[in-house]
């Protein structure tokens, strides 16, 4: 992964150093661009065009030379704005982190033995945990069903996109949600533009349904955050974070369980 890292530094950078100008806030460049470039700098071509995308929104940190053409507050990020379309665009920075103040919420850990040791990856291992101890119904205080894991769709001026799980829900009153999840675990970054992407799918598929984008994120081995954003004016912001901690049920003591009942609702 380093030296496909650095192969794709290469190409990124050289794709923005034949678009940027100085005060632009954004540079179009089309999926085939990136493999012109790999053939114009000599470098062997990726198979997928997609991968130099996927590493920069949720890997990896883009290279400096680009970076420093942000001003402060603000960051670039890679969105897709069409089919096979993608432009890197200036953003405020938005933070998707788990907070280290955050109280933690203990929870009956009910991921079955067999489940947990076949995991194949980080990603697989969360979204069985959510699923199976019903952390989305917890999170959002709806009821929760999975309706389909790693969806890939398209969007309208967005292209194909992927969403790592799809929960419809019901409130008491009746009402129907539906609620994008993405999953990340290890180094994995939770990126702006998923969110946006989530939104946007929700908005063309599902547009008589009310959209609440979670994400999910690996703090420890059993440590999950979980994130509700909302999205107003085209900007994302976080709207609730929470911290659920899955444990042995004797690890769960009477005094913890007295003042979770003395904590607010929501």
């Amino acid at each position: 992964m380093p030296a496909a890292l650095n192969r794709y530094s290469q190409i990124i950078e050289a794709l923005f150093k034949q678009h940027y100008r100085r005060g632009v806030r954004q540079v179009s460049f089309r999926r085939e661009d990136i493999l012109s470039t790999a053939e114009a700098l000599g470098l062997p071509a990726p198979k997928n065009p997609g991968d130099v995308l996927y590493a920069f929104r949720y890997r990896a940190a883009l290279p400096e030379s680009i970076t420093r053409h942000a001003p402060k507050g603000h960051e670039w990020i890679i969105r897709s704005t069409g089919v096979a379309q993608h432009m890197l665009v200036l953003v405020p920075i938005i933070a998707i982190t788990p907070s280290a103040l955050l109280a933690e919420t203990k929870i009956p850990d009910a991921t079955p033995g067999m489940i947990q040791r076949y995991a194949l990856n980080d990603e697989q291992a969360l979204l069985v945990k959510l699923r199976y101890n019903r952390l989305i119904d917890i999170f959002t205080g709806l009821t929760c069903y999975s309706l389909q894991n790693h969806l890939r769709t398209t969007a309208p001026n967005i292209g194909q996109v992927e969403i790592d799980e799809i929960y419809l829900g019901l409130d008491k009153r009746g009402a129907h949600y539906v609620l994008p999840v993405q999953a990340k675990g290890g180094s994995d970054r939770i990126g702006i533009v998923q969110i946006e992407q989530d939104f946007a799918v929700c908005a063309a598929k599902f547009p008589q349904l009310i959209c609440r984008s979670i994400a999910a994120q690996f703090m420890a081995t059993d440590l999950i955050a979980l994130f509700e954003f909302e999205q107003s004016n085209q900007d994302v912001r976080i709207l609730n974070e929470k911290h659920y901690r899955l444990v042995q049920s004797d690890d769960l003591s009477a005094e913890e369980l007295g003042s979770y009942r003395l904590r607010p609702i929501d």
